[in-house]
């Protein structure tokens, strides 16, 4: 009887792995493509101080197909300069990548200046799209 419950457990586990590694890739149901990030309140003030602070990552990456639209959100009080584009205060400004690549960017939010979007191909049905689930899982991400 155990050996019966054993088996019936790893056909179980080898058939969510294998679903995993096949099934195709998509945003969480309810959600966006949008990867959010956010420029809190006072941080031009915080950088005027001297605060050198992360505030944002200086690299975001993005997976092209299931969140590949950057998003952000200006919720200083100042206008903020992300490339060529300026973000007024309560504004939101949406980027959508349609191809892999490194993006650098200028970024005022950041104290370096600078901030780069990574964007990176959907990886391929198999053993790639498990590990890329595995490690989305692994870093508190929702698996897709």
């Amino acid at each position: 009887m155990k050996k019966r419950l054993g088996l019936g457990v790893l056909v179980a586990l080898l058939a969510l792995l294998l679903a995993a590694a096949f099934a195709p890739l998509q945003a969480v149901q309810g959600e966006q493509r949008e990867a959010l990030f956010e420029i809190p309140k006072g941080t031009w003030e915080r950088r005027m101080k001297g605060d050198k602070s992360t505030i944002l990552p200086e690299q975001i990456t993005l997976t092209l197909g299931v969140r590949d639209v950057l998003l952000l959100r200006n919720s200083d009080t100042v206008p903020q300069m992300f490339g060529p584009v300026l973000i007024m205060p309560g504004q939101d400004f949406r980027l959508p990548f349609g191809q892999a690549g490194e993006h650098p960017f200028d970024c005022t939010a950041h104290a370096s200046g600078k901030m780069t979007v990574l964007v990176e191909e959907a990886p391929a049905a198999g053993l790639p799209r498990l590990r890329w689930r595995m490690h989305a899982l692994l870093n508190g991400k929702a698996s897709r």
